[in-house]
């Protein structure tokens, strides 16, 4: 068995991220690939589609999105995510519970009681039956003329609850504005799976998705604890394996730690990739320092406030971040290396910028800055 060695967990996790020579062939397929894929904004979520699926534009992921092939909701962490619609409900039943534990803190600091809430839920849900749809402005609207006020957060938390509940989920955009539907309505039948075979599925999702990394890495990804973890990590031996590697114990798929023992036969690296902030890549793993070093993670995460930076990744580690400006007729970028960049460097960041253009479909027009 070869040993692991930074380099080739940076190769085995892009070829399991999807950013590697491995490709599947619709948004859904992926997102079932994945679990989940973190989407609490929406233009970043499906430039994560777009850079897997190498000839699909934005007007392609947006009309999957319209005909409910992929579904936007709370599953966990109190976060939106893109999910497969047939796994939302038993994702928000047994992943959310830390969630809505929180939210009898969050509705006293707001002025809500539980009464409230729970009405709203019946008031959208009258609203919403029959296939209809409604902007936040709408349901906000809905809920005023039910005599339920929605100033401030009030209107947030409650359709962020009504969601959390199962009872609705965020419906494609009108415009530029997100749009509430009924679940059952929208997504269509649902798979039941009880606590323990829904964090099983999650574990192997995850792992195949992202490995090889920690458990403690999918504890972060997932939101629950050591024991739950480790629990939904046995339950899918032999097909999740570990391999040591710098004093832990990596989990990844047994395929995939086969594929090891000739490395010839691993896939290498896609070279260079444009990702946008909110990615996988990043956002899957608690330990990032494979992929970022630790002199430039205030560039990535400016104040460690959870908005992350749009990335130029190459061979696994991110070489700068970058900017857009999106106008009518082109596309303007910014890119700012984190350290400087060769002549074959910037070569390739353009024509990873570029398959940006040709997803957007417009031209456009890339600034390097110096470090």
């Amino acid at each position: 068995m070869t040993e692991l060695t930074p380099d080739l967990v940076r190769r085995m996790r892009l070829q399991s991220l999807l950013l590697g020579t491995k490709h599947l062939d619709s948004p859904l397929e992926i997102v079932t690939w994945f679990g989940a894929m973190q989407s609490q904004d929406l233009a970043s979520g499906k430039w994560s589609f777009g850079v897997r699926l190498p000839t699909w534009s934005q007007i392609d992921i947006d009309s999957a999105i319209e005909r409910g092939e992929v579904l936007r909701t709370w599953p966990m962490r109190g976060t939106i995510h893109f999910v497969p619609p047939t796994d939302a409900s038993w994702m928000l039943k047994h992943m959310g519970q830390k969630a809505l534990a929180g939210a009898a803190a969050r509705r006293e600091y707001l002025g809500l009681d539980l009464a409230t809430v729970e009405k709203s839920a019946g008031v959208l849900q009258e609203a919403l039956t029959g296939g209809n749809r409604l902007t936040r402005t709408e349901a906000s609207q809905v809920l005023n003329d039910a005599g339920i006020e929605t100033a401030g957060q009030h209107s947030y938390h409650i359709i962020w609850y009504v969601s959390q509940i199962g009872i609705t989920c965020i419906g494609p955009n009108q415009g530029k504005e997100q749009t509430v539907v009924l679940l059952k309505e929208w997504a269509g039948p649902q798979r039941e799976l009880d606590r323990e075979s829904g964090l099983a599925e999650l574990a192997l999702r995850y792992f195949r998705s992202h490995g090889p990394t920690t458990h403690q890495d999918f504890m972060g990804w997932a939101g629950i604890n050591a024991k739950e973890a480790k629990s939904a990590i046995a339950a899918n031996e032999p097909d999740l394996v570990t391999l040591p590697f710098q004093g832990k114990d990596l989990w990844l798929l047994s395929s995939l730690a086969d594929e090891m023992g000739v490395l010839d036969n691993l896939p290498g690296a896609s070279a260079t990739v444009s990702l946008p902030g909110f990615d996988e890549y990043l956002l899957g793993f608690k330990d990032r320092a494979l992929m970022i070093d630790d002199e430039h993670k205030n560039k990535i995460i400016p104040g460690g406030n959870g908005v992350f930076q749009a990335t130029i990744v190459e061979n696994g580690q991110v070489i700068a971040i970058w900017k857009r400006t999106v106008k009518k007729t082109k596309t303007s970028i910014t890119v700012h290396p984190l350290r400087p960049l060769s002549k074959t460097q910037q070569a390739s960041a353009h024509e990873a910028l570029q398959r940006f253009g040709d997803y957007l479909r417009l031209p456009i027009e890339v600034q390097l800055l110096d470090p």
